[in-house]
């Protein structure tokens, strides 16, 4: 299905290194995301540094302001060969999650190399991925070479604190950037999973959770707290977020997850019908968990806040819900909800984003597994959900089907989810030169 591809093995050397020193070099740029917090000025930094890296081959990328002049983010469309064909966006976010140093056995925004692993923030999520991009594109700009349709590299900031200032905001204000653009590659997909020594899952996303962040408020009337109150705020509240943390979801499947359990069930030789999640914990790790949560929606208690003295009654209390809701399913989430809390709480929607699933049963995909495969004879690729979100969600809006595909070549013994927002956060050396040689080899060819 893959155009013949080479590699020498000068170029194979010079493009590992450059991913490794890119990777290293991107963590260093502290781009913590605070929010709206004027802490958050790193993005504008490492956007910069990002356009540098892509200005000093010969490119000339697009340096944007979305809402503020630290939130940046850097655009560049690679001309294809073929006029005819649709344009490939290749995404990636640069900012991180905040890191407590003292947390950490290495110095979060290091970039210290340790145990064949490069050490940092970021770098499973996702610098490593930021960095690959650079050096492909690198890579092609020294060598002359050009994909067959427009790949459209684009870098956003925010997306951790919900992409308001980063993706949804450029598919609002700046659609005209992904212009004849149909398909995009991003984060969260094209990892190994092992299974055993001549076989390894690699899941690439197609599908993912919408978001349902709520407030509920409960108002009553204030008073001593010494007194009888049968109309109390805190109780009301309390009772109508105890319903829903105690909710036992139903389980609803879709395409997605019953070709990713299918998978897992002829992987290890076992019936898996994912509702049994310690069971798949012990096979797969923390992905377990992951496939739990893509069985039904979730809905789980996160802030409560209510009063100002212990002995005054107030006259209102508030509590935020973090609600996730499958492709199909966002209907029987808003009326459990509204049934759960009862009529005397007030739902208020914080934040809201839609669910996304695409297909599997494409050529790009089929292109995915088969470079795995050329990269890795044990490798099966194999379509999965995630319960979070990511810039795909914005770039969907668009009408572009979207897959998580950032290769990586993990150690058997690495749980990689525990390495998403988690202390030492790391990565493999050799998984990144795995990973930039397969993402070369998949854009050529795509």
């Amino acid at each position: 299905m893959t155009q013949e591809y080479t590699l020498s093995e000068q170029a194979r050397l010079a493009l590992e290194t450059d991913v490794v020193t890119l990777t290293q070099e991107l963590i260093r740029i502290d781009s913590s995301n605070w929010g709206d917090s004027p802490e958050t000025v790193g993005e504008a930094e490492v956007a910069d540094y990002c356009a540098q890296r892509l200005r000093e081959v010969g490119y000339d990328p697009e340096v944007y302001v979305t809402t503020a002049d630290t939130r940046r983010g850097v655009h560049l469309r690679i001309p294809g060969t073929d006029p005819s064909a649709d344009a490939l966006v290749v995404h990636g976010h640069l900012d991180v999650v905040p890191a407590i140093a003292s947390d950490w056995t290495h110095p979060p925004f290091g970039a210290e190399i340790h145990d064949g692993f490069i050490w940092g923030r970021g770098a499973v999520d996702m610098k490593n991925m930021d960095a690959m991009i650079l050096a492909v594109m690198r890579h092609w700009a020294r060598m002359g070479i050009r994909p067959r349709r427009d790949v459209i590299i684009a870098f956003f900031p925010d997306e951790e604190a919900g992409m308001q200032h980063g993706s949804a905001w450029v598919v609002d204000h700046r659609p005209g950037l992904f212009e004849g653009a149909t398909e995009a590659i991003g984060e969260v997909g094209g990892f190994s999973i092992s299974v055993r020594d001549d076989l390894r899952l690699y899941p690439i996303q197609t599908a993912e959770k919408g978001i349902r962040w709520l407030r509920l408020r409960a108002a009553a009337r204030a008073g001593h707290g010494s007194m009888i109150h049968t109309d109390n705020a805190v109780t009301e509240l309390a009772r109508a977020v105890t319903r829903i943390g105690d909710h036992q979801w139903p389980v609803r499947r879709t395409r997605t997850v019953d070709a990713f359990l299918a998978e897992l069930s002829d992987a290890y030789g076992v019936e898996i019908d994912g509702t049994n999640t310690e069971e798949l914990v012990s096979k797969i790790g923390t992905l377990g968990l992951l496939v739990g949560a893509t069985l039904q929606n979730t809905a789980n208690p996160s802030m409560f806040n209510a009063g100002y003295k212990v002995n005054v009654i107030p006259s209102e209390a508030t509590a935020h819900i973090d609600g996730r809701v499958l492709p199909g399913f966002e209907a029987e989430f808003d009326q459990t909800i509204r049934e759960l809390v009862g009529e005397r709480i007030n739902v208020e929607a914080v934040s809201s984003d839609i669910a996304i699933e695409s297909t599997f049963e494409t050529a790009t995909f089929d292109l995915m597994a088969s470079v795995l495969h050329q990269e890795d004879s044990g490798a099966r690729a194999v379509p999965y959900m995630i319960s979070g979100g990511t810039d795909a969600k914005a770039l969907s809006r668009l009408e572009i089907d979207c897959y998580g595909f950032s290769p990586l070549r993990m150690p058997p013994d690495l749980d990689y989810w525990r390495l998403f927002h988690g202390v030492d956060e790391r990565v493999p050396i050799e998984g990144l030169h795995f990973g930039v040689r397969a993402l070369d080899r998949f854009l050529r060819a795509v």
